[in-house]
């Protein structure tokens, strides 16, 4: 039913049980009858561009962008092109005061996404305008197997559960031998709260290094 074109193929049992055939024909309604964000074709970037076994990192996002030309199938990035939104802002910000990176003039994070760090968001689609608007329809089901499926696997990653919604998450990762960070959300309402400072993004380098796996190059050009 959904060809990802690597080992994220595996979800194919998935897409075939009674949960995701409702959630098909819903989005079909969905994207026939309103403006529904991503484009449909951009719905599984995330899992297209970091395959299963190649993954790293994992940052949980909530749902995608829900303004005009923003969400492209990865959590907290945006296309080349359209405004840097306030949370990417933020943990642009946090990674210039952890690793002292310069700050991006872009917000597209597909960098990262071919360096095994999934953007994973629990909601994959949005209507416009309406965050959240989706959360009914199934998503976190599939997400959540993911998340699962990840959170089971032997090879050691890093997980980044930013706010109370992606710490909820952290009881789908079984494997101790994952390294498991949380902070506030970036979001500007909260990062100041313990985002700024968390300095997640070397903690996870040091942890990919003592693992023997090469560590992330987070600098965007």
């Amino acid at each position: 039913m959904v060809k990802l074109g690597n080992d994220w193929d595996m979800l194919a049992e998935e897409f075939e049980k009674d949960y995701y055939r409702q959630l098909r024909r819903a989005l079909t309604a969905e994207y026939r009858s309103h403006t529904v964000y991503p484009d449909m074709y951009d719905i599984y970037n995330a899992l297209k561009m970091t395959p299963y076994g190649d993954t790293r990192v994992v940052i949980l996002g909530q749902d995608p962008y829900h303004g005009p030309g923003q969400a492209h199938g990865l959590s907290f990035s945006v296309k080349e092109g359209v405004a840097t939104p306030p949370s990417l802002q933020n943990i642009y910000k946090e990674l210039q005061s952890d690793l002292g990176l310069v700050i991006p003039r872009h917000g597209c994070l597909e960098k990262w996404a071919r360096q095994g760090v999934l953007l994973l968001n629990a909601y994959l689609t949005v209507r416009a305008g309406q965050p959240m608007s989706h959360r009914a329809l199934g998503w976190d089901q599939l997400t959540d197997s993911i998340i699962a499926r990840l959170g089971r696997r032997e090879a050691p990653m890093v997980f980044m559960l930013w706010g109370s919604f992606a710490k909820a998450k952290a009881g789908l990762i079984e494997n101790p031998g994952h390294l498991v960070l949380t902070a506030p959300h970036p979001s500007p309402l909260s990062a100041r709260y313990g985002f700024f400072g968390c300095r997640h993004f070397s903690q996870a380098n040091a942890f990919l290094e003592q693992c023997g796996l090469a560590s992330i190059d987070w600098q965007i050009e």
